[in-house]
């Protein structure tokens, strides 16, 4: 059986080294548009904080590796152009622009998401910069130490932004975000919101949400960011404003799409051809909370969803229940995790959402060293199932939402999970642990 990749990354890469392992007698074969495969991209921001640290160091596994120890067929510089589900094979293009033509009897679609650009001009300057691929790391890294850049603008306010604005500051780096809508983190709870977003100025960060941006200009080497009401002047520019699913290649071969445009599939990673899967960040999931498909790109996804693939490709059945969109960044000291769903996503999904918002500390009372943690909690009032939570701290937040994250797993109500017993000890915890506090004070809301 020849079961054919598209994509070396997270997903792809994962699929490939479980089926190598569990059946030698495999043809596998992975095409990869670029050079690099089975890096950490998640790790990019603070690889660039340092400039002493080489990108590669991200590279978990060398191409090589792959080839030489598991006998993968990987070839790297390998563009896929099209998929020909009635022959079924794939072509495309190398990168000296040789066509190849490649068949498969099993086939993955790992090609993962691409950043968003706005629909401005400028947005292709030299200086303009994207941060998805390894490859888009080494040219920041060395566009900052060429150009020896004093001044970025970012524009947006997401996850990568944040922690690039954090990693920028550390260089040195002057930096001012602007973004289009009005307000500073959107899908999180005012309160801390806010506390994130004094974080933030406080460490020299200019914040300018609500500017319309107009278009992005060059001159003498000075990139403009032009807005409808204000200008903003950098050496650089980052746009990170968000990932869409790459799933072109699905959509021009007939393959089921989902939400925001993800390939669809179902919990055995199947596409709408039964001799096709996907997985990793072009692809959809369930979400456990509301039973509904989602698109919520998230690395763990991308390994489990490549792992379970394999595994059905060679015939054992193995079902990925879901998601809960669990994650958790860091910004300067602050630890900003969530899972599930927010009040508006609750209500959006046909829940009658009550929340509460409780401040709390990361240690017992007179333990020293202590620090606030923010914790809003959401359940529903018809069932007293708990839905979802977002937590803002200096200590004690990212491994503290794995908790509610295997509660939501779960279904547990706010009740039930008011009674789980967790870790206490002075140094790590009050007796009464933020999150049971937060759940007995949402049980008054229910």
């Amino acid at each position: 059986m020849k079961f054919v990749i598209i994509g070396g990354d997270a997903a792809g890469m994962s699929a490939a080294s479980r089926a190598k392992r569990r059946a030698p007698e495999l043809d596998v074969i992975v095409f990869e548009q670029t050079q690099d495969v089975s890096y950490s991209a998640c790790g990019m921001p603070y690889n660039l904080a340092d400039p002493s640290r080489p990108m590669d160091d991200l590279v978990v596994r060398p191409a090589h590796v792959f080839r030489e120890k598991q006998n993968i067929d990987l070839r790297t510089g390998h563009r896929v152009e099209r998929i020909n589900r009635q022959d079924k094979t794939v072509t495309g293009t190398t990168i000296e622009g040789k066509a190849f033509t490649m068949d498969y009897d099993k086939l993955l679609i790992a090609t993962g998401a691409s950043p968003v650009k706005p629909p401005i001009d400028g947005v292709d300057l030299p200086g303009v910069m994207y941060l998805k691929l390894l490859e888009d790391g080494r040219r920041i890294k060395a566009f900052i130490k060429e150009n020896n850049v004093a001044k970025a603008v970012i524009i947006g306010m997401g996850y990568i932004a944040l922690e690039m604005c954090e990693a920028l500051r550390e260089r040195g780096i002057e930096v001012a975000m602007v973004k289009p809508r009005p307000v500073f983190l959107p899908w999180m709870h005012p309160e801390l919101a806010s506390m994130v977003k004094d974080v933030v100025e406080a460490h020299g960060i200019q914040l300018h949400a609500g500017h319309e941006i107009k278009a992005i200009e060059r001159h003498n080497g000075i990139l403009k960011v032009i807005c409808e009401d204000m200008d903003l002047e950098g050496q650089m520019v980052l746009i990170a404003i968000g990932v869409k699913p790459n799933s072109e290649l699905a959509e021009e071969a007939g393959l089921q799409l989902g939400p925001s445009k993800a390939i669809a599939v179902d919990r055995h990673l199947r596409t709408s051809d039964p001799e096709i899967y996907s997985a990793g960040d072009c692809a959809d999931a369930f979400h456990i909370v509301t039973g509904k498909r989602t698109w919520v790109p998230l690395a763990l996804r991308a390994n489990r969803a490549g792992w379970a693939v394999a595994d059905n490709v060679l015939g054992k059945h193995v079902e990925v229940e879901g998601i809960a969109g669990t994650a958790v960044f860091k910004v300067f000291e602050l630890q900003v995790a969530r899972t599930g769903l927010n009040s508006r996503q609750a209500e959006e999904a046909g829940f009658e959402p009550a929340e509460i918002v409780i401040k709390s500390r990361s240690r017992a009372h007179a333990h020293p060293g202590s620090k606030s943690i923010l914790v809003n909690m959401v359940g529903d009032k018809k069932s007293g199932r708990l839905l979802g939570v977002q937590m803002v701290g200096e200590e004690g937040v990212a491994h503290r939402i794995n908790a509610p994250a295997v509660a939501l797993h779960a279904q547990m109500t706010v009740d039930k999970f008011s009674q789980c017993d967790l870790a206490y000890a002075p140094p790590f915890s009050p007796v009464w642990d933020p999150l049971l506090t937060a759940a007995n004070q949402l049980m008054k809301q229910l």
